[in-house]
């Protein structure tokens, strides 16, 4: 009696520590999980902050063939920058599809148009960024840069990212988004960059976890009587 009494005890006393350690995780992946199962993804990604349908990139005339560019095409895009038609080719230089002529960046005004062209009616911009660097936790992280931020003056803190080199637009930021980028932080434990779903730590906690539930189902068979007397 005296072994099964400690040995009670001990697993109690683990199953107790092992809730006080990973509760608050638990918590963290419960509640993320509510809310991404209650929103709606097209909703996140901002589908309705756009237009329905973009302007078409077909109805330019008098295009000049690829020969008469100095660049080996192997991809090339039809970009539409302030109603003029552009080539984006092999996702590195930008040439006029009329003129030739190469175009290194485009300016500030020329992504506030793009972006006009992509979204809904009623936007007002309050200020616009170029950025050249970001870091992990950044909205835009992981895209290629140099980028425009084309910030709104709306209730939900409307960015839209425009890229500086090709004039294609990008993303859609707002707050709904950011919530759910914070939520799947603490989903995925990846608190340096949030988007590493087989990081360590994360594969610490789901042991501990599942050494919680056993030790949850030891504790209830070696205290429950109805199990004792079955046993009997």
């Amino acid at each position: 009696m005296g072994f099964k009494r400690e040995f009670n005890l001990k697993i109690r006393k683990t199953h107790r520590y092992l809730g006080i350690f990973i509760g608050l995780q638990f918590l963290a992946w419960t509640v993320s999980g509510l809310y991404f199962s209650w929103t709606d993804i097209d909703e996140i990604h901002g589908d309705q902050f756009r237009v329905e349908s973009p302007p078409e990139k077909g109805l330019f005339s008098n295009l000049i063939s690829f020969d008469s560019i100095p660049v080996l095409v192997e991809k090339l895009s039809l970009v539409s920058i302030d109603n003029q038609p552009y080539y984006w080719i092999n996702g590195q230089v930008l040439y006029h599809a009329q003129t030739g002529i190469l175009k290194k960046n485009i300016s500030e005004k020329e992504a506030i148009g793009v972006a006009k062209q992509n979204l809904i009616e009623g936007l007002k911009v309050d200020h616009v960024e170029l950025l050249k660097t970001t870091d992990s936790h950044h909205e835009y992280r992981g895209q290629k840069l140099p980028v425009y931020a084309i910030h709104y003056d709306h209730p939900d803190l409307l960015v839209a990212y425009v890229d500086a080199k090709s004039g294609i637009f990008k993303k859609i930021r707002h707050e709904s988004w950011r919530w759910f980028d914070f939520l799947w932080m603490g989903h995925t434990m990846d608190y340096a960059g949030r988007d590493n779903f087989n990081n360590l730590l994360l594969r610490i906690f789901s042991l501990f976890g599942l050494f919680t539930v056993i030790s949850g189902f030891l504790l209830w068979g070696t205290s429950s009587p109805t199990l004792r007397k079955i046993l009997k």
